[in-house]
């Protein structure tokens, strides 16, 4: 099951993934760095390198809420809850030109490879995902305002160029059993006379 995990596992996968087809292009020995940002991040940046940046977490609202897995002793666990996680690709360089080829090889991984399997979710960490569940990662819609207000937010003056992506219907799993009440067996109707009057 996607446990309370699953969002720390999907940006650990998705650096990983960058940095490991880094390595396969032959880049992956130029001192270039893959890095989860936070906020804080922004204002001492590195300098070369791919960062990820989760900005937003909506639920996902175009599936139905999809129905709690089975559990282990045979119970139905509650609901799941569905989640779009919306990250901010970023690549950096003190060169535009290697900027611009950091951020056009990290776009062609992601456009490569937009299922994330649980094979590679679960690769940072202890089984997080069972071995059929999957997310699916694609470029979001996103205002140039939208991008350009997250960057006054986040640091001063310091725009580099940057792309949203959308990791689409994570599926975090309940660890509680769906509470149903017991069957009705029978109903027993208690008869009486009207007093009269």
């Amino acid at each position: 099951m996607a446990s309370y995990q699953a969002i720390r596992a999907v940006s650990h996968a998705l650096i990983d993934l960058l940095e490991s087809r880094f390595q396969q292009a032959g880049l992956g020995n130029e001192g270039f760095t893959f890095a989860i940002y936070q906020s804080e991040n922004f204002n001492q940046p590195m300098v070369a390198g791919i960062s990820l940046f989760l900005f937003r977490i909506l639920p996902n609202s175009s599936h139905r809420t999809p129905t709690g897995r089975i559990g282990p002793d045979g119970r139905r666990l509650r609901t799941r809850l569905p989640l779009d996680l919306y990250f901010l690709l970023t690549a950096w360089a003190q060169d535009a030109s290697l900027q611009h080829e950091l951020m056009g090889l990290a776009m062609r991984v992601l456009e490569d490879t937009p299922i994330l399997p649980s094979g590679l979710l679960n690769a940072g960490a202890e089984a997080i995902f069972l071995s059929d569940e999957s997310v699916e990662i694609g470029i979001a819609e996103l205002t140039n305002e939208d991008i350009l207000r997250i960057w006054e937010t986040v640091t001063e003056d310091r725009y580099q160029i940057s792309v949203p992506y959308v990791v689409r219907n994570l599926q975090v799993d309940s660890t509680l059993p769906l509470e149903q009440g017991t069957r009705i067996q029978d109903r027993v109707f208690d008869y009486g006379t009207v007093a009269a009057r």
